[in-house]
């Protein structure tokens, strides 16, 4: 294959023999029943892989049968303890020789398809600023009230990435497409202790190390983008304690990595993020502590114009933001207190993650 080491992403469109070859990875642990719809979610790509590899970590069903079933490459881990970090860093390290620079490396969980355009518009995306390009990810039917929340939670982070042009927040582990250069940057960067995390290429110290690999892409002076058409259809939470072992892993491995990287111009704007939510999670429990002493002492005060017109204007917003989720979540959105309820949820799981980080003690990634 010749190489164009100077040819841009929005240059003319590539000729079948000229395009850069793209490798997708799946770590799966015990996927039998999901790894299949994920790879023919591959082979429907209006731009096809040209080698999909299912990498099966510690696997004690048929995951590797019926991945091979279905027109994919099996890796097999080797004494890997590093759960989904481990087997991608020797994946990784066994496929990224054989790419050149310009080729890509697509990361996705075995509990996803992508949308038939995911591949066609990442490659539309890259150019010599753009590192990585990860999925917008929505949630599977099912779940009952509990996984239409979480729905309604994936619409609105999908609502909120048009709006800021689709600038990635994270590269989701759920789909992320990587330049092979840049791997290569970001291993170099680990071995010359410019980041942190060991010396592969995902971290092994980070809980969340979809998490990690972004603000290691951005520290190197990438970007990270998240454009609209790379939509994937991801695994909803069906129970609460399942919800709460998922949620609590992203939070309390978001704040470690901000704790890791210290303060930079990267993540300064994640730094404030986390300050704002938690601002804003003190203050809601204020306001509902107060409206409840208050109540109680002196009875429901009335409706005040100004605040409802407020609160009007807030409802439109949360219904807005959910509307492509069907008229289910306009209707909850509109109730409000199912989505009060759930966010409490988040709060608890918040400031029991940030408690965790002040004791500073151990928590397990363990699949769900």
């Amino acid at each position: 294959m010749r190489r164009h080491a100077t040819r841009r992403a929005h240059a003319a469109p590539e000729e079948p023999g000229d395009r850069p070859r793209l490798a997708v990875l799946i770590p799966a642990h015990n996927e039998q029943e999901r790894i299949s719809a994920a790879i023919d979610g591959l082979w429907e790509q209006t731009r096809r892989p040209d080698l999909i590899v299912v990498v099966t970590d510690n696997c004690t069903d048929d995951t590797a049968g019926v991945a091979a079933a279905h027109g994919a490459q099996v890796f097999p881990t080797q004494g890997n303890t590093h759960k989904k970090a481990g087997a991608l860093n020797q994946a990784i390290a066994w496929v990224l020789p054989h790419l050149d620079d310009r080729d890509l490396l697509l990361v996705q969980d075995a509990d996803t398809v992508l949308n038939p355009w995911f591949v066609e518009t990442a490659l539309a995306t890259f150019n010599r600023k753009v590192g990585a390009v990860g999925g917008v990810f929505y949630g599977e039917d099912g779940g009952g009230f509990l996984g239409l929340l979480q729905r309604m939670e994936f619409h609105r982070y999908a609502w909120e990435l048009e709006r800021t042009g689709g600038r990635a927040q994270v590269l989701t582990g759920t789909g992320t497409m990587f330049r092979a250069r840049v791997l290569r940057e970001v291993r170099a960067a680990r071995r010359t202790g410019e980041l942190g995390g060991g010396t592969g290429y995902y971290s092994l110290a980070s809980l969340t190390e979809d998490d990690e690999m972004t603000k290691a892409v951005k520290t190197l002076g990438y970007r990270a983008m998240s454009p609209a058409g790379c939509a994937v259809t991801t695994e909803v939470m069906p129970t609460l304690p399942k919800l709460w072992h998922q949620r609590l892993r992203w939070q309390r491995g978001a704040l470690e990595n901000l704790r890791d990287y210290g303060w930079t111009r990267v993540t300064a704007r994640y730094f404030m993020q986390q300050f704002l939510m938690g601002f804003g999670a003190l203050s809601f429990l204020v306001y509902l502590t107060y409206m409840a002493a208050y109540t109680s002492l002196y009875g429901w005060p009335g409706l005040s114009p100004f605040w409802t017109a407020i609160g009007m204007i807030f409802i439109v917003e949360k219904t807005v933001s959910v509307r492509r989720a069907g008229p289910k979540a306009v209707l909850v959105a509109a109730l409000m207190i199912p989505e009060m309820l759930y966010d409490l949820f988040q709060h608890a799981v918040y400031f029991s993650s940030l408690w965790g980080l002040v004791r500073r003690s151990e928590e397990k990634w363990v699949a769900t």
